[in-house]
């Protein structure tokens, strides 16, 4: 058994190896490693330990450790994207999954078409690419007509596909009651699992000075620990951006500030009209934002930047099969843009001074989070597995509430959407939703978000229970600033059976 795991051990180090030779990094980490290797600090006759010795003296040591449990992360998250294509029953949904993506990116043609660009830009004429270039600091002013165009698709048509699924029949589905998502098989954990994995939001672990344990902490350098303070939701607003950089990976290296010049230089290079898009969900969001509309500049400039990112789709690896009787569609360089995903990044804003630092760690957090709640998969912590976990939460905990919607014929799921999709952006005040999102990065779980959706339904339940249409609904939902989710979701995970 010992030599099956040294072996297992051995293969995976060997398997590491080979990803880290791989990454941009791997260069200057190379440099680093073979100047402590001729530094007098090696012994030759000892090199093991005395190697070790000075990659930790040195700070390298972390740095690797840092570097595999990314590397970890990520390959976790492949490795359940392979095993989910080879076994998984779902196909149906695999296959809805497939049909949505194709309808957007045919979308997207079609408004090519109506505007008669195609959809790998054309160069962007000398005057227009001189005036972006001097307004870069200030897209505000920038002028561009965009009246004659709309979002791709908003949350309410991710909404309406996701109602329509229709799984293979079974003969228990007759027993269950008729959910909008009871026909999908696929797991997801009951209030006990949820006390359990957030744990940590629960215990009571008073600490004297919260701010000298931030900086102790971000001097280690080390990227666990910094997701394990993320658990407590009491990050101080100074050291935010660092923990989440530390735990995303997204510290900015001169590659990085290269990759950002390359983008920036195809924004001033060539008209894409997914820019548009752009501008217009930035100017229909977070311009219309008392929150956010301050930062509008840098949101233009940063999701700009977004739309040329090649690496984006390549990281998320989206498995779209090819059928050769099917028409497949073009799509841009990056995510089709849809109404309101400028609000992924927008918080980022109250973190980051720098576009570049911000860029970097929102990339980071839609790679890992974001693109799971806009695509229709089987994965644990898409929107689809979210949205039934609100269902079941929702008529286990608040069974009277659950009977209200059914008698007044609302479905649930319709009142909460918005909430799961944006993650709450633009939703919860800022400061709020930072802590909301300081969790989902210390358990690395989405399903916090449904559990929070629970717990706010439960807040409101007695004006809920007093209204009977969906205007009156969302009237009782429509103000969150009131809301304060960590005393919120402590009392859920401990009061519930």
């Amino acid at each position: 058994m010992e030599e099956l795991k040294d072996a297992s051990i051995h293969h995976t180090a060997i398997r590491i190896s080979n990803e880290i030779k791989n990454m941009k990094l791997y260069s200057e980490l190379y440099k680093s490693v073979q100047k402590i290797v001729c530094s007098p600090e090696v012994n030759k006759e000892n090199i093991k330990s005395t190697l070790q010795a000075a990659l930790l003296s040195n700070g390298l040591d972390t740095d690797i450790r840092n570097i595999v449990y990314h590397l970890i992360r990520s390959t976790v998250r492949n490795e359940y994207k392979i095993t989910s294509l080879s076994s998984d029953p779902l196909n149906y949904l695999r296959r809805a999954g497939i049909q949505w993506e194709r309808r957007v990116r045919k979308s997207l043609c079609n408004m090519c078409n109506e505007m008669q660009v195609t959809l790998q830009g054309q160069p962007r004429l000398s005057t227009d690419k001189e005036e972006l270039l001097n307004k870069w600091n200030e897209l505000s002013n920038y002028q561009i007509d965009l009246s004659n165009y709309r979002p791709v698709y908003a949350p309410k048509d991710l909404l309406e596909v996701l109602l329509s699924l229709k799984g293979p029949q079974r003969q228990e589905d007759d027993l269950h009651p008729k959910w909008e998502f009871s026909h999908i098989g696929l797991p997801v954990k009951k209030i006990y699992d949820l006390r359990m994995h957030f744990l940590d939001l629960i215990r009571n672990e008073k600490t004297a000075n919260w701010s000298l344990l931030c900086q102790k902490v971000l001097q280690k350098r080390h990227s666990p620990l910094c997701q394990h303070l993320l658990k407590k939701g009491q990050t101080p607003t100074q050291y935010r951006g660092a923990f989440w950089a530390f735990v995303l990976g997204s510290h900015v290296e001169q590659y990085d500030q290269d990759h950002w010049d390359k983008l920036k230089l195809s924004v001033m290079n060539t008209d894409l009209i997914v820019d548009k898009l752009i501008f217009k969900d930035v100017q229909l969001t977070a311009t219309n934002d008392d929150q956010y509309f301050v930062y509008e500049d840098v949101l233009y400039q940063v999701m700009l930047c977004f739309s040329r990112d090649t690496e984006i789709n390549q990281i998320i690896n989206q498995d779209i099969v090819n059928h050769s009787k099917t028409k497949q569609y073009d799509g841009p360089p990056s995510v089709v843009p849809f109404h309101g995903i400028c609000m992924f990044a927008a918080p980022f804003c109250y973190i980051f001074d720098s576009p570049v630092k911000l860029y970097f760690t929102f990339r980071a957090f839609y790679i890992r989070y974001c693109h799971r709640l806009t695509t229709i998969n089987t994965h644990p912590q898409g929107i689809v597995s979210l949205c039934l976990l609100f269902e079941k939460l929702l008529q286990t905990h608040e069974p009277e509430l659950w009977s209200h919607f059914r008698e007044i014929q609302i479905q649930p799921i319709r009142i909460v959407f918005k909430w799961l999709m944006r993650a709450f952006s633009g939703h919860l005040p800022p400061d709020e939703l930072l802590i909301l999102w300081d969790l989902i990065l210390g358990f690395d779980s989405l399903e916090i978000i449904p559990l929070l959706a629970i717990v706010i339904l439960s807040f409101r339940k007695e004006s809920l229970m007093q209204v009977v249409t969906v205007e009156n609904i969302e009237a009782v939902l429509a103000d969150l600033s009131s809301i304060k989710i960590l005393p919120l979701l402590q009392l859920a995970l401990t009061n519930r059976d």
